[in-house]
């Protein structure tokens, strides 16, 4: 953790309204951007926002540094996610569909739309339906790493889990956001089939059996690989996307009631 980020905790541990302010300026978005793309709709995700956020700075005092600060955010927010999915459970989904209109359009739209703006927003709309359509152990880890840019070893953190199992969580949820975002965006692409010999190789990896010479072998056989090399260009494109993923602004009257909440008085 960086020194103003201390200096700034050690001020909001001592009720110091502008260091809270800063946090919270600092890292609601990516809180609520997180909350959105989980919760599947903005009711629960202003909620999870502000119980996140008054949880939070309630027990900053008990925040002892050993993890970032976002980290622990990350992890406060997904306990409260996890809540509402349950609260919520068998209630019509409200998730968006891949048939939408304007999922169908993307592809046509990339040829040929002069307005690049307008195929951005469909882009983005399509990315956030296939979001909504992973499973939910996939999207968490996809959001974390792949949207929010923590590190293998802060999810895992965040998730609860081992790095190795979070790595191999995130392999496949990548395979199927990119196996859901190619029946829009490429849909005449073929659906390659796995190759067998880095299968057989990955197979190992799962066991735990995988040393550094067999790591060179991978990477000599991808590079030689047409297949293998092609699916990971596509894997890439998918990564590279989900780092477009936005957020919806930040509504106003939840800061408000999170300063209030934490006993820090709001001028107006």
């Amino acid at each position: 953790m960086d020194a103003s980020t201390t200096e700034l905790l050690d001020a909001a541990r001592a009720g110091e309204r502008s260091a809270i302010e800063t946090l919270l300026a600092r890292h609601e978005p990516q809180v609520y951007r997180f909350s959105l793309r989980m919760c599947g709709n903005p009711e629960d995700a202003r909620e999870v926002l502000q119980e996140t956020l008054v949880t939070a700075f309630k027990g900053i005092k008990d925040f002892r540094g050993e993890s970032e600060l976002s980290t622990w955010l990350y992890q406060v927010a997904r306990s409260f996610c996890i809540k509402a999915r349950r609260r919520r459970v068998g209630e019509p989904s409200q998730k968006d569909s891949l048939d939408a209109p304007e999922a169908k359009s993307v592809a046509d739209e990339a040829e040929s739309g002069p307005d690049a703006r307008a195929h951005a927003r469909e882009v983005g709309a399509v990315l956030k339906a296939a979001l909504a359509t992973l499973p939910d152990h996939y999207r968490e880890v996809i959001l974390l790493k792949d949207v929010e840019g923590l590190s293998a070893e802060e999810v895992a953190e965040v998730v609860g889990e081992k790095v190795p199992g979070v790595k191999s969580r995130l392999h496949r949820a990548r395979l199927e956001l990119r196996r859901l975002l190619s029946s829009v965006l490429d849909s005449e692409a073929p659906v390659e089939a796995p190759c067998p010999a880095l299968a057989e190789k990955l197979a190992g990896y799962a066991g735990g059996d995988i040393d550094q010479a067999t790591c060179a072998q991978m990477e000599e056989h991808m590079k030689a690989c047409p297949s293998c090399t092609e699916a990971c260009d596509q894997l890439k494109s998918t990564v590279m996307l989900c780092k477009r993923v936005e957020g919806d602004e930040v509504p106003p009257p939840i800061r408000a009631a999170v300063l209030r909440a934490v006993g820090v008085g709001v001028a107006g």
